[in-house]
C-alpha cells in the first residue's frame, strides 16, 4: 500500500513529515513513560471482600502513572507500519530501544559526577526527615526500575504488534482496517502489560523489597497472587479500552 503514493517532490516531503511527526510522538511518549514510571500508582476500583470481619481485604485496580501515554506509542507504529511498512515500523522500535539505553545512561552518569549531596561516616547519602534521598536520586532509582522492567516488555510488545498488524494486513487483503489495528495492538499490549508487572514484582517487591520501587504489594500478605493479578487486569483493561479508542483516529 505504502508504495502506490506517487513520487512528486511535495508528496515526499508530505510524508516524511508525516513520518517524523509519529516518530517524534512515539520517542517522546516512551521517554516520558520510562521517567514517570512507577513514580506514583493511580487507583482505579477498589474492591472488599468479607467486609466486617477479621478476615477482611481489598482487591486494588491500580495502574502505574507511567501507563498513561503507553497506548499512544501502539497508534504510532501501527499508522508507520500502515503509511511506511514493516521495515520502518520496525526500525522505530529499535530507535526506541536504543532511547531507552540513553535515558538510563544519563541517569547513570548524572548520578556518578560529584554534586552538593552530603555523606554521613558510613558513606552513606544522607536523607531528609522523611527518610527520602535528593529528588534526583529519587528519580533515578524509580526511573532506572521502571526501564529495566520495561525494557523485555517493551521489545516484546511492540514486535508483537507490528508483526500481527501485518499478519492481518495480508490475511484480510488490505482491508478492514479496524481489525489489524485493534486485533495487533489488544494482543501485544496482554503481552506488554503480563511482562512488565512481573518482572517488576519479582524484581523489587521479592527480590529487593527495600528499593521502594516496586508494586504496592507486601510479599508476606496472603492474597499476593489476586493482587498481583488484579494489576495486570487493571493495566491491560486500561489499555484495552484505549486501544478500541484509538480506532477514530486510525
Amino acid at each position: 500500500m505504502h508504495d502506490q503514493f506517487p513520487a512528486e517532490p511535495h508528496i515526499i516531503e508530505r510524508r516524511e513529515r508525516v513520518f517524523l511527526i509519529l516518530a517524534g510522538l512515539f520517542l517522546g511518549t516512551l521517554a516520558m513513560l520510562n521517567i514517570l514510571g512507577v513514580s506514583r500508582f493511580i487507583k482505579l476500583y477498589e474492591m472488599v471482600f468479607a467486609e466486617g470481619t477479621p478476615d477482611q481485604w481489598s482487591l486494588v485496580f491500580a495502574v502505574a502513572v507511567g501507563v498513561l501515554p503507553y497506548p499512544v506509542t501502539f497508534l504510532c507504529t501501527d499508522l508507520i507500519s500502515e503509511f511506511y511498512g514493516r521495515r520502518r515500523a520496525n526500525w522505530v522500535v529499535f530507535v526506541g530501544l536504543i532511547l531507552n539505553f540513553w535515558v538510563v545512561g544519563i541517569l547513570l552518569v548524572g548520578g556518578w559526577m560529584p554534586g552538593w549531596e552530603q555523606f554521613n561516616e558510613q558513606g552513606e547519602m544522607i536523607r531528609d526527615a522523611a527518610g527520602r534521598l535528593p529528588v534526583f536520586f529519587e528519580i533515578r532509582k524509580l526511573t532506572l526500575a521502571a526501564v529495566g522492567a520495561s525494557m523485555v516488555a517493551y521489545l516484546a510488545a511492540q514486535y508483537v504488534d507490528v508483526y500481527l498488524y501485518h499478519f492481518w494486513m495480508k490475511l484480510t487483503k488490505g482491508k478492514h482496517l479496524w481489525i489489524r489495528n485493534n486485533c495487533s495492538t489488544l494482543v501485544s499490549q496482554l503481552v506488554d502489560t503480563t511482562a512488565v508487572i512481573l518482572i517488576t514484582y519479582f524484581t523489587f517487591n521479592v527480590f529487593d523489597p527495600d528499593s521502594g520501587a516496586g508494586l504496592p504489594i507486601n510479599p508476606d500478605q496472603s492474597v499476593v497472587f489476586q493482587l498481583v493479578v488484579s494489576f495486570i487486569l487493571a493495566g491491560y483493561v486500561f489499555k484495552a479500552v484505549s486501544a478500541l479508542l484509538d480506532t477514530i483516529p486510525m
